[in-house]
């Protein structure tokens, strides 16, 4: 889908982050983890950026969630966190096959901005029914609320600055019915993916997005 959204909120979710809150448009269909492509037009220029939804769900709104460098941002990433309700762009998708499909245990490895679809994907999964645990590398917690929901709601949710080996092999169990996801740069998927094999877990059957 190509089309153009309205932004419906922005809210501050942690140091450097924001959380932007669209008008889904009829028709739009999208899956937690999957992720849409962002295009408008700064100072004459035009940018196009893709983000990974970080809402359970599509219903009536959808959100993205954005980090900003202060040393390395762009025009266009200061163009969204300077979003007000009201403001239009474009958007197109959704794309992405590593999404959540129901599964009855979800592990999400997240590091920096992974947070996004990790919050996501969890809310989905508490809602179905299904158990959860993730594991978020960061020196500097974003939705530290939805993570307090979902650890309430008999979620597994670690926080660390530190190396994850320890704390996937706690979760990971390789089980039938158990599907891992790992969001991330790639200096973290790589760890994420070293981390599941030491688990006894099969890292090729991860569902992993490598944000560059």
């Amino acid at each position: 889908m190509d089309t153009t959204v309205t932004v419906a909120a922005v809210r501050d979710v942690g140091p450097e982050t924001v959380a932007i809150e669209f008008e889904s448009p009829d028709g739009f269909e999208a899956d937690p983890g999957q992720f849409v492509k962002l295009s408008a037009a700064v100072e004459g220029e035009e940018y196009s950026r893709f983000y990974t939804l970080s809402s359970p769900d599509v219903e009536g709104t959808f959100e993205v969630t954005v980090g900003i460098d202060p040393e390395e941002a762009g025009p266009f990433s200061q163009f969204l966190v300077d979003l007000d309700t009201g403001d239009t762009l474009d958007v197109s998708g959704p794309f992405g096959q590593s999404y959540y499909q129901g599964e009855s245990r979800v592990v999400v490895l997240a590091g920096g901005p992974g947070i996004g679809p990790a919050v996501g994907i969890g809310e989905a999964a508490v809602a179905d029914g299904n158990q959860v645990a993730i594991i978020y590398q960061t020196s500097a917690p974003a939705h530290a609320d939805r993570l307090d929901e979902l650890r309430n709601a008999g979620a597994s949710v670690v926080i660390t600055d530190d190396e994850i080996t320890d704390a996937v092999a706690d979760v990971v169990t390789d089980g039938a019915e158990e599907q891992v996801f790992v969001y991330g740069f790639s200096d973290f998927v790589a760890a994420a993916e070293g981390a599941i094999d030491a688990a006894g877990g099969d890292s090729d059957a991860a569902k992993v997005e490598n944000f560059g």
